[in-house]
C-alpha cells in the first residue's frame, strides 16, 4: 500500500479513537469534576507536560506549513484544547491536499504560495 492511503487509514483511526474514547470518558466523569485530584498525582501532572510539549512540537510544524497568521492561532488553539483530535484532523486535512499517489514529503513540506 502507498505511503498516503496507509497515514490516511492512520490518521482516520486516531481521529475516530479519540472522539469516541473522549466521549466515553466525559460521559462517564467530567474532568473539571474531583477537585484537581489529576493534578496531584506526579505522573499525572508529568503526563500532561509530556502531552502538551507534544502538542506544541506538532504546532511548529503546522506553524510552518501555514502560511497565514489567522490559520496559525485558530489551529494553536484547536491543538492546544483539543491535543490529538485536532492534530489528527489537521494530518486528515493535509493528506486529503494531496493525490494518492503522491510522497510524502507533498504533505510535510510548505506549499508553494
Amino acid at each position: 500500500m502507498r505511503p498516503i492511503p496507509m497515514l490516511r487509514l492512520l490518521f482516520g483511526a486516531i481521529f475516530v479513537f479519540m472522539i469516541v474514547a473522549t466521549v466515553r470518558t466525559s460521559l462517564r466523569i467530567s474532568l473539571w469534576d474531583g477537585g484537581g485530584e489529576v493534578l496531584r498525582e506526579p505522573w499525572s501532572l508529568m503526563t500532561l507536560f509530556d502531552a502538551y510539549f507534544g502538542f506544541l512540537t506538532f504546532y511548529v510544524w503546522v506553524a510552518y506549513k501555514e502560511r497565514g497568521w489567522i490559520a496559525r492561532i485558530v489551529w494553536f488553539v484547536l491543538i492546544m484544547a483539543l491535543g490529538n483530535i485536532a492534530m489528527s484532523f489537521y494530518m486528515l486535512l493535509e493528506l486529503y491536499r494531496v493525490p494518492a499517489d503522491a510522497n510524502v514529503e507533498a504533505v510535510l513540506l510548505r506549499r508553494a504560495s
